[in-house]
């Protein structure tokens, strides 16, 4: 019978970070999150797992949670996460993004974690052609965000030189979709992915959609994309975290395949019934016509595969929790009162989210 493991995940009550931590319960699991709820929300934390309520820049917090017990793995998805925020403010960025991260690796350091597994990102890559992106790729970010994540990235490698912590980093390309059994979904303010705008847009929740850019050297002249589906990105978690009794692993998350802004507005018409009204905008810095990944390494190391390929399927799940949560989270989060036995001081001010 295998045994509960115990994990402690920065930025649980974003996006993917709650997804993950879902798949961590439903196989058994103790799970403790850590978020500043600023950008997650106490609904997205599933019952079972402890939420504390408190920022990465709280060092005596975190040093408390880390000497709870032996860890079996720290899962670091909060940071800022914003490519067009970034290239406005790229100071702030970086210095939010690297300074809390770089600290949580020296804790987990000084704790005797052994294992780390750190949300990363495809806008490590830049503007890096058209072909399908794969791990030996060359490094080389197009906004501040993406550099965040490679500084994080090379930190890690140190870390394992010098302290022998093992890592994984996982390159998500455009995380999509919600938890097919409607626990959990998408609720950013504001939102700022493409798939729940279109269908906000669709069902006349908001304006007309904003396509950033019609004159990309594409087949349709919008970017290009490869969505995969949040459960998925989830399960890739769960079949890391093994590896990593070996040594580090880097991967690339994706599909394989991607689909243009058209494409999304397409699908997001099909399975809505309805039309999406949208006009065009100028581009957006920092936006690289085409991201789509090459993800057989982890596919043929794990044997992890996505069972959202679809892209409509993938909009079909967005829907269902946009549809059966029109407030999103709000109306949850504030019934729910703090909990976690750390001790907490007054310092920080950072954002912890996934």
């Amino acid at each position: 019978m295998r045994r509960s493991r115990h994990y402690l995940v920065t930025g649980g009550a974003g996006f993917v970070g709650s997804h993950a931590v879902a798949a961590l319960l439903d196989r058994g699991d103790e799970v403790v999150v850590l978020d500043s709820l600023r950008t997650g929300h106490r609904g997205a934390v599933l019952p079972g797992a402890r939420l504390v309520v408190g920022d990465l820049d709280d060092e005596v917090l975190v040093g408390a949670l880390l000497a709870e017990r032996r860890w079996d793995a720290v899962l670091h998805f909060a940071a800022l996460s914003l490519v067009g925020e970034s290239m406005r403010e790229p100071y702030r960025y970086i210095a939010a993004n690297v300074g809390s991260g770089v600290r949580l690796i020296a804790a987990c350091v000084a704790h005797g974690v052994r294992r780390f597994v750190l949300s990363s990102t495809a806008a490590l890559f830049g503007n890096a052609g058209d072909a399908p992106i794969d791990e030996d790729a060359p490094i080389d970010p197009g906004s501040p965000y993406g550099e965040s994540k490679a500084m994080l990235e090379r930190t890690l490698l140190w870390a394992e030189r010098v302290h022998g912590l093992h890592s994984a980093a996982l390159r998500y390309f455009n995380a999509a979709g919600a938890d097919p059994a409607g626990r959990l979904g998408e609720d950013h303010v504001p939102e700022t992915h493409l798939i729940p705008l279109v269908i906000d847009a669709a069902l006349g929740r908001r304006p007309a959609l904003s396509v950033f850019g019609t004159d990309y050297a594409t087949p349709d002249g919008t970017c290009i994309r490869d969505y995969v589906h949040v459960t998925d990105l989830a399960e890739a978690h769960l079949r890391v975290l093994d590896l990593l009794d070996a040594g580090s692993v880097r991967y690339n998350l994706g599909n394989g395949r991607g689909h243009s802004v058209r494409e999304v507005i397409g699908a997001v018409e099909r399975v809505t019934g309805r039309r999406v009204p949208w006009h065009a905008a100028p581009r957006r810095a920092g936006d690289p016509p085409v991201l789509v990944a090459a993800a057989w390494r982890i596919m043929r190391e794990t044997g992890w595969q996505p069972r959202f390929a679809d892209l409509d399927a993938i909009v079909a799940t967005a829907l269902a929790w946009r549809e059966g949560h029109p407030e999103g989270y709000r109306g949850v989060d504030g019934s729910i009162i703090p909990t976690g036995g750390a001790p907490r001081s007054r310092r920080g001010s950072r954002s912890t989210r996934g």
